[in-house]
């Protein structure tokens, strides 16, 4: 319960408003408030709210994807640490530079290719579950339904196969 004032505030016939600012006894306010309102007006303006149209579903899912690929890939990580694009290592026996695509041994860091392909089989899964679930309408051809179902079945292996390859890269004594 709202304790009580000891000066209590009259309220105006609006509700809740305070009523000091219409019968305030200082002059400069009334003049303020009044003069410049008797020979200006306000224009009347004729604007029309903008308007715009919704995004189709297409490109709604290619933004979708488009934002998808780049969380998986580690673009927050590529932005805030700013590793190189390629790694490189000596060969012991020429001595030649090779470069190198995935930073091994070390779990939490990578390199922006190493990122990217990664994000890349990710998304190529994704794509081959939206396939398999386009197989299943049941208002397309047969051959087109088949050819749905392969590409999907054949995107989501090969998008498991290359990951489990990529870890196994990036940590040697993984699953052994």
């Amino acid at each position: 319960m709202r304790p009580k004032s000891e000066n209590p505030v009259q309220q105006s016939s609006t509700g809740g408003t305070d009523a000091s600012s219409a019968t305030s006894i200082d002059p400069i306010f009334h003049i303020l408030r009044i003069v410049p309102f008797s020979f200006l007006r306000p224009p009347k303006l004729r604007l029309k709210l903008p308007s715009f149209t919704l995004p189709s579903p297409n490109v709604v899912f290619a933004l979708v994807l488009l934002t998808y690929f780049m969380v998986v890939s580690g673009i927050v990580y590529d932005i805030i640490v700013e590793p190189p694009g390629i790694g490189s290592t000596q060969d012991p026996y020429t001595g030649s530079v090779r470069p190198v695509v995935f930073m091994s041994g070390r779990v939490n860091g990578q390199y922006i290719i190493e990122g990217l392909s990664s994000g890349f089989m990710f998304v190529l899964g994704g794509i081959g579950i939206i396939l398999l679930d386009l197989a299943l309408d049941r208002n397309r051809a047969k051959t087109v339904k088949v050819s749905y179902a392969s590409a999907g079945v054949s995107s989501v292996v090969l998008a498991y196969v290359m990951s489990m390859l990529f870890i196994r890269i990036k940590i040697p004594a993984y699953l052994r």
